[in-house]
């Protein structure tokens, strides 16, 4: 196989990959019980081929700038910094799309547990 028709091969394997990302890009919501009661979670997602943007806005205050946001066909991951009495914390988002839903491990970063979240996306 020459040089050209290699390269050919590897950018249309690239292309194939990117048109089989999930399609993520919507706002989705996922309700979750609390010391507080049930506190609702909106995910603003946009995606741009493997990058993740967006924010994320709950119980802990406004919406938060999404950072190191990645999908890789149906999985994604994403960070949320969030600054919480003076201190600033990270928290990781790692899961995988399904249709109309998002099943998330959300862990705090130095945190040994994490807890799953299942996120819809929203109709309206």
């Amino acid at each position: 196989m020459n040089i050209s028709k290699s390269l050919r091969v590897v950018a249309l394997s690239l292309a194939a990959v990117c048109a089989f990302a999930a399609d993520v890009t919507g706002k989705w919501t996922a309700t979750m019980e609390g010391p507080r009661g049930a506190q609702t979670t909106t995910f603003n997602l946009k995606a741009d081929g493997e990058k993740l943007t967006g924010t994320v806005e709950g119980a802990r205050g406004g919406p938060a700038e999404i950072s190191d946001g990645k999908i890789s066909g149906d999985d994604i991951s994403f960070a949320v910094v969030r600054e919480v009495q003076g201190n600033q914390m990270k928290i990781l988002y790692k899961g995988k799309v399904s249709g109309n839903e998002l099943k998330m491990q959300v862990t705090r970063e130095g945190a040994d547990q994490s807890r799953e979240i299942v996120a819809k996306r929203a109709t309206s």
